[in-house]
């Protein structure tokens, strides 16, 4: 369900993938991208940017009432629009060689490193937003979302990014 995820091509090639000529200063290949960091997101505008993996919806709340307060970096496709917490954000994909699973019981984890075996590229959909952080900073925030998985991958996680 992306928990992690891999971009090891150069990013001339990912614009190239998708269509845009103007490619941001290149960035070394990312072989263990995590929650809490940047990663490249392709946005409607046609272009390529960098923007924090994981959204704070700050100011809104869940069906309770409640503040949500927790860092989201998946969406489940099947709740995206009943949610509170996604009303307003925008719309991109991610682009990425892969992602990583894990399976097994905690300290014997096996880790899957999951991949298109004809070394394209994937494009996972993923919804965006903009964090205004203390200080006044605003904060490019994307979450990727999912959905049930395929049959290559149902083994391995109960979910797995909308491709």
């Amino acid at each position: 369900m992306p928990g992690r995820m891999f971009l090891e091509r150069p990013l001339t090639e990912v614009a190239s993938a998708v269509g845009i000529d103007d490619v941001p200063n290149g960035e070394p290949p990312r072989r263990n991208i995590s929650p809490g960091e940047d990663v490249i997101v392709c946005t409607p505008g046609h272009r390529l940017a960098r923007m924090r993996w994981g959204m704070i919806p700050v100011g809104r709340v869940n069906a309770r009432g409640r503040p949500v307060l927790e860092t989201i970096i998946n969406a489940r496709s099947e709740t995206l629009f009943d949610k509170t917490a996604f009303e307003g954000v925008g719309r991109a994909v991610v682009p990425a060689d892969g992602w990583y699973e894990w399976t097994g019981k905690a300290r014997r984890k096996k880790a899957w490193r999951i991949r298109p075996s004809s070394g394209e590229l994937l494009l996972f959909a993923a919804i965006t937003d903009v964090w205004e952080a203390p200080g006044g900073r605003s904060v490019h925030q994307v979450a990727t979302v999912t959905c049930e998985p395929s049959a290559d991958v149902r083994d391995v996680h109960h979910r797995m990014g909308v491709l």
